[in-house]
């Protein structure tokens, strides 16, 4: 934990630098920010200097959630310093749902606040996105500490691909294209238009998949550049695919990243999905005239670009927003209210249930028709040519149904706070996924604010519970965790 509130007041440091350069008026509050971060990391670091460094399973487990937690609490320091946002609840929200990559908001007014505090809140996604337990990881072994029990609990997906034999080169490389991808998006944004600062922001938001804007309008602020809405479809797609795949390209193994099979429909439940919602939007749906613009492009391909953009924010769980996909038609608002469930691949920063679990469980539904006439056959799940372990399967069965359930009992708490059906049920999609913009009062042109203060605590855990994959956190609230084994 004192590693963490460490690195935590270090990037705190960082965005206090920005605020300097923008002379944006908050330098000394975030400064200060940092400034208790760092003291409060290093107190808890000398204090448990003298004790056992061994991580076990349960140790790995508590230190991911909690580690969590004490990077969101920490991390509400810059916006009740500076002012920037009133009420430890609201600061709380914002910041649980930059660290989980969420992306919902509870600002009305995005563009009045200091450069400074909108990177720190493009910043939180960043650390959030790839982990910071993965960076912790990195890091511990120059306390004697190993990290194996650690990634086991927060790497996202049902397995955790090992790109080297050492837990801690493995982060470093998946941090190394994490940090290329940022640079490189940066880049392409700031040549196709946006001015640095935007550019960066939007970078940082991207490659973790979380959402947050320096606009308003979030990316429909560039509905008349294509060219950067282009560009934010390409990352969002690298972001949402699995960083693993990224590795092996970058090795020159390209093949072993077309034939897997998660790539292979992640890709192509996107292009689907894509085609069915632009044909729809085509012939069915009154897009308003601000929407697009035919002097640039055409209606066809703004149509197209609108359904891309869309499909890809909710598959990644990325949800910038480019239009008010529920206000469509109510074909594709119950069309995207699925999506949410969906998720990007595994080992990807995209949150939801991912496309993996997906692939397995239907291709286990479909097996149980020959079980059912070969009662003595044994027939095992294949996933790339290779033979899927029962206990992975039903691991993941078990986690659909704790999903759903967590779902349902979301959206029930909701409704008891006064959100009507399709506000509920769209809040605890969105939040247990990561998704971020919701349906109803919670739509894409809306937010979080006006939510009751027990809904924005709710909602957090929610987010909370999906980025770590609901086993982490919900395994220390079981009594057994905690009996003496």
């Amino acid at each position: 934990m004192g590693l963490l509130l460490l690195c935590n007041g270090a990037f705190m440091g960082v965005s206090a630098g920005v605020s300097a350069i923008y002379d944006d008026g908050v330098t000394l509050e975030i400064a200060m920010a940092a400034l208790v971060t760092i003291v409060a990391g290093g107190m808890a670091m000398m204090a448990t200097r003298g004790h056992e460094k061994e991580v076990k399973r349960k140790e790995g487990y508590l230190i991911v959630t909690l580690g969590w937690i004490v990077m969101s609490v920490s991390g509400v320091l810059p916006y009740l310093f500076s002012n920037a946002i009133s009420g430890v609840t609201n600061a709380f929200f914002e910041t649980i749902s930059g660290y989980t990559t969420t992306g919902a908001s509870i600002l009305n007014d995005i563009e009045s606040l200091p450069e400074g505090i909108l990177f720190w809140r493009s910043l939180t996604h960043w650390i959030g996105g790839m982990g910071i337990i993965v960076l912790a990881i990195a890091i511990l072994p120059l306390l004697g500490i190993g990290g194996m029990q650690l990634f086991s609990a927060e790497a996202p997906g049902p397995s955790a691909d090992k790109l080297h034999p050492r837990i801690t080169d493995t982060a470093k490389r998946l941090w190394l294209i994490y940090v290329g991808y940022t640079a490189a998006e940066t880049i392409l944004l700031k040549l196709a238009g946006m001015s640095f600062f935007d550019a960066i922001n939007h970078s940082l938001a991207t490659l973790s998949t979380g959402g947050f804007s320096t606009k308003n309008a979030s990316l429909a602020y560039w509905n008349n550049k294509p060219l950067i809405q282009y560009i934010v479809i390409l990352f969002m797609f690298l972001a949402g695919s699995n960083f693993v795949l990224s590795y092996f390209a970058f090795k020159g193994k390209v093949q072993k990243m077309l034939l897997d099979e998660e790539f292979k429909f992640y890709s192509g439940f996107i292009v689907v999905f894509t085609i069915i919602a632009a044909l729809v939007i085509y012939f069915k749906a009154d897009m308003p005239v601000s929407d697009y613009h035919p002097m640039v492009m055409g209606v066809g391909e703004s149509v197209f670009r609108h359904a891309l953009f869309q499909i890809i924010a909710v598959i990644t769980t990325t949800g910038f927003v480019t239009a008010d996909f529920t206000g469509w038609t109510p074909f594709l608002t119950v069309f995207f209210f699925g999506l949410m469930f969906l998720g990007g691949s595994a080992g990807s920063t995209a949150g939801g249930i991912k496309v993996m679990r997906h692939l397995l469980i239907i291709k286990n539904g479909l097996l149980e028709f020959k079980r059912t006439l070969h009662i003595n056959a044994i027939i095992p799940v294949r996933y790339n040519n290779k033979m899927v372990p029962e206990k992975i399967v039903y691991n993941i069965i078990a986690f659909l149904v704790l999903y759903m359930l967590l779902f349902i009992i979301g959206a029930l708490v909701l409704s008891l706070l006064g959100l009507d059906f399709i506000s509920a049920i769209g809040g605890a999609a969105t939040s247990l996924g990561n998704v971020g913009p919701g349906l109803g009062s919670l739509n894409p042109l809306s937010n979080f604010s006006g939510l009751p203060d027990l809904g924005k605590w709710w909602c957090g855990f929610l987010m909370l519970a999906g980025r770590l994959e609901l086993f982490t956190v919900l395994i220390i609230l079981t009594p057994y965790f905690w009996k003496k084994i």
